[in-house]
């Protein structure tokens, strides 16, 4: 796995901080421990899948969808993220 620079540096973990390794276990079938670890892989996922549909094979996407796993991203990482650094 990458190390995390910001963790190495400042002792911090970052928002992304985990999604290495819950990918890891979504990879390997371990599906709740993947939720755990990282919540937002299985909103960005998905999400990638949307952009990489729309830009790279021309799919017809509804814009809607792609901003809705967006914003449930962002909110998923930064709620993440609030838990890991109060704990």
């Amino acid at each position: 796995m990458l190390p995390c620079l910001n963790k190495q540096l400042l002792g911090v973990d970052c928002p992304g901080c985990g999604m290495q390794r819950s990918l890891d276990l979504l990879l390997h079938g371990e599906f709740v421990a993947a939720f755990h670890m990282y919540p937002a892989i299985y909103t960005i996922l998905p999400l990638f899948a949307a952009v990489i549909g729309t830009k790279v094979f021309n799919l017809k996407i509804d814009n809607r969808s792609i901003i809705g796993l967006g914003v449930a991203s962002v909110v998923l990482i930064l709620i993440n993220y609030l838990i890991k650094f109060i704990n």
